[in-house]
C-alpha cells in the first residue's frame, strides 16, 4: 500500500430515521464510536438515507402518471394501429 492512501477499516453506518445500522469497511472516519454486537468498538457515521429508509428500496416510491401521458400522445399523434388522431387540431 502507498503511504498516501487513506486508512481502510471497519466502520458502522447508522440510519437514525430507520433505526438501522450496518458494519462495513470504509475510508470514512469519525470521532464518535459505537459498541457493536461482536463486543468491539467501531467508529460510527450517521447517514440520512440508507436502503432501509429510501423510498425506492422500501417500495414506497411514488409512481408517475404514465397513462395520462400515453393518452395525450395518442390524441396528438394517433395510435400505433395507424388510426388518425381525433379531436380539435386533427388534420
Amino acid at each position: 500500500m502507498k503511504q498516501n492512501d487513506p486508512a481502510y477499516g471497519p466502520v458502522v453506518f447508522r440510519d437514525k430515521s430507520a433505526g438501522y445500522a450496518f458494519l462495513t469497511r470504509s475510508t470514512a472516519t469519525s470521532d464518535r464510536t459505537i459498541d457493536w454486537d461482536d463486543g468491539n468498538t467501531y467508529p460510527v457515521i450517521d447517514v440520512e438515507i440508507s436502503s432501509e429508509s429510501h423510498p425506492f428500496y422500501t417500495g414506497k416510491a411514488r409512481t408517475v402518471d404514465s397513462e395520462g401521458r400515453v393518452a395525450q400522445f395518442e390524441r396528438r399523434y394517433g395510435k400505433a394501429d395507424g388510426t388518425a388522431p381525433q379531436g380539435p387540431g386533427a388534420a
